[in-house]
């Protein structure tokens, strides 16, 4: 993976396979009110848990909105494997679709397991994002992973002693998706199958 970013250019974006910009003008306790949002797909996230790493397994991508708002770093991100809604896939379907394709792992819908729905965004778009856990190991590599042509995906293996080392280090920009699954699954590690 290149950490070299240069921005050729920043432009208005009048029309985008992903993203519709709308002006909704409500009333409010008789008060006429107006915002600009965001419309855009749903999501699925998962966190997956590496059995014989001990390890979770994160991607790690260049983010284009992070670099260009934050000038103290390289604009990539620690984040969940995770994809849009934008296929007439169930959310179970799209998220085994991404492990395969980001991080090179194939797994069983029947191993998937639904952490919950959150709404991120909240201000900008409202979109849902489907979250989801499972277990994974060597004898599930397809794949190096990676992504698609438009991605750069690095996969980051955390191990699980280090977490609390990771989730206040502020120099690993993270997403709240993460840092929510994380304290997930260490209130709920007892009670979940292990499928090796």
């Amino acid at each position: 993976m290149s950490n070299s970013i240069k921005i050729l250019k920043i432009e208005p974006c009048e029309k985008s396979k992903y993203i519709t910009l709308k002006r909704v003008t409500y009333l409010q306790n008789d008060s006429e009110k107006t915002w600009d949002i965001v419309k855009t797909h749903d999501s699925v996230s998962i966190l997956l848990y590496h059995n014989e790493k001990k390890s979770f397994l994160l991607v790690k991508q260049f983010r284009p909105a992070v670099f260009l708002n934050n000038s103290d770093n390289d604009g990539y991100t620690y984040e969940l494997c995770a994809g849009l809604m934008d296929k007439e896939l169930s959310e179970k379907e799209t998220i085994k679709e991404e492990v395969l394709e980001e991080c090179g792992y194939e797994i069983e819908l029947e191993n998937i397991v639904k952490i919950n729905s959150i709404y991120s965004s909240v201000g900008v778009s409202g979109s849902k994002q489907h979250i989801f856990f499972g277990f994974i190991d060597e004898s599930a590599k397809r794949n190096e992973g990676g992504g698609t042509k438009d991605e750069d995906i690095e996969l980051f293996f955390l191990h699980r002693d280090m977490v609390k080392e990771f989730l206040y280090d502020e120099k690993m920009p993270k997403t709240p998706g993460l840092l929510f699954c994380l304290l997930w699954f260490f209130n709920n590690e007892n009670n979940l199958t292990r499928k090796s």
